[in-house]
């Protein structure tokens, strides 16, 4: 970001107001000067910089330097002053917003951070997306406080922020009570075991959240007991996103039951895990019984041969699921077959995707003639990519796609070309110039 030239001076004091901001008081090294009201300008740049006092009248002065551009200013703003400056409506939503950010700043104060300014800037829209913005466990302390008394937030993304245990403990306490936040991504933050237990006890007291992404968070099997208690009092959580963590088998014991009890998710992503062997099986068995979730993401996982077989058995009573993603799951033609036991009754799935498993042209023709097979099948993607096909399964997909014409097969094996290349030694032009 270009440093503002040096003429502009420290805040464009000696500048004429701006007609659409209004004129504001500022308080530069004991000096009051004009400048444009609740905003900074450098050129084209417009900052919102600073806060005010809310109600009581008299003069307050905020102590409280705020750095913009490497510069330091200090602004002065009260209610009363509003009605007497020309231009200046200071209504009931503009002062609820300097307000809170006053709040934020004076928070960031006591927990001695610096503030950010992508937070002031974005005021009071609906999203409020800070990801990626090293606010630590202090910083998650300082934004927490004014989260509380921000009702316009609906959508909270603080994606890869190290917030740990502290912040997750912070943020925990404005869930638990605010009733506008529905939206909540706090995905690789190294929250933990005991991040994701304050937190899901958070939501468990406030249903207000209806989506929630805890990706990358390093949880694992003891966590799973905690998002198992979720999933059975949040009834109201409609998306939960576990993927990239370290839940194993026997957080696939836990998981399971849980889910055959949830009354409420209808999209769950649980790819890039460790669920393999019974703890599949226990999950899969969960899927059988759960009569609201349409969307489901288990790839990347091990669930193999078993967890396959416990799928199929689950999608012949599964009335509900429409897309399925098990790529990557080290299913074998043997899995494959098994699979396509449940393709041959259900009649709710649109989308399933089994790439890059183990399956080879085999596995994938026995999940297509078990498609043939049901008519009454909802299927329009049927997703092997990676996995190298032959012409009878060609000539089976082409029979297919004429008793169900929406029905797109991706086969898609990517061919890979190795260029052979000589060493120095033994190129051409090296060998004709060698001496006969």
């Amino acid at each position: 970001m270009l440093e503002p030239p040096r003429e502009a001076g420290r805040i464009n004091a000696h500048k004429a107001p701006n007609p659409v901001h209004g004129p504001r008081r500022v308080m530069r090294f004991g000096r009051e000067a004009s400048a444009h009201y609740g905003r900074c300008f450098y050129g084209n740049q417009q900052h919102r910089v600073a806060g005010a006092t809310a109600a009581g009248g008299g003069r307050r002065y905020w102590p409280w330097w705020t750095p913009v551009y490497g510069r330091h200013i200090r602004l002065v703003t009260t209610a009363s002053d509003s009605a007497h400056i020309p231009g200046c409506a200071l209504g009931t939503h503009g002062l609820g917003e300097l307000v809170g950010d006053t709040l934020y700043l004076r928070s960031c104060q006591v927990h001695r951070v610096v503030p950010i300014s992508c937070f002031l800037c974005q005021g009071s829209t609906p999203e409020l997306n800070l990801r990626h913005r090293g606010l630590g466990p202090q910083g998650a302390r300082a934004l927490a406080s004014s989260l509380s008394s921000n009702p316009s937030v609906k959508r909270l993304d603080l994606r890869d922020n190290g917030l740990c245990v502290a912040g997750a403990e912070a943020l925990a306490g404005v869930l638990s009570k605010s009733s506008s936040v529905c939206d909540v991504d706090l995905s690789e933050n190294q929250l933990g075991v005991a991040g994701a237990q304050v937190l899901c006890a958070a939501l468990t007291m406030n249903r207000a959240v209806q989506k929630m992404q805890l990706s990358g968070n390093g949880l694992e099997e003891q966590a799973a007991q905690h998002l198992a208690e979720l999933l059975l009092a949040h009834t109201d959580l409609k998306s939960l996103d576990l993927s990239y963590n370290q839940l194993n088998d026997q957080a696939g014991e836990t998981l399971g039951p849980a889910l055959a009890e949830n009354t409420g998710l209808t999209e769950l992503n649980m790819s890039w895990n460790h669920l393999r062997g019974p703890g599949a099986v226990a999950f899969a068995r969960g899927l059988e019984a759960n009569i609201f979730l349409k969307v489901l993401d288990i790839s990347y996982n091990g669930f193999g041969d078993p967890g396959a077989s416990a799928v199929g058995e689950a999608l012949k009573t599964n009335n509900v699921l429409e897309e399925l993603n098990m790529s990557n799951n080290r299913i074998s033609t043997m899995g494959a077959l098994s699979l396509g036991l449940g393709l041959q009754v259900n009649q709710t799935l649109r989308i399933l995707a089994v790439s890059r498993n183990p399956m080879r042209s085999e596995g994938c023709l026995g999940l297509l003639k078990s498609v043939q097979d049901n008519p009454a099948s909802a299927l329009e993607l049927l997703d092997f990519s990676d996995i190298q096909v032959n012409t009878e399964f060609d000539d089976l997909a082409n029979s297919v796609k004429r008793i169900l014409p929406a029905l797109c097969i991706n086969t898609g094996a990517r061919k890979v070309e190795y260029k052979k290349e000589l060493l120095p030694v033994f190129r051409p032009a090296l060998l004709e110039s060698v001496p006969k």
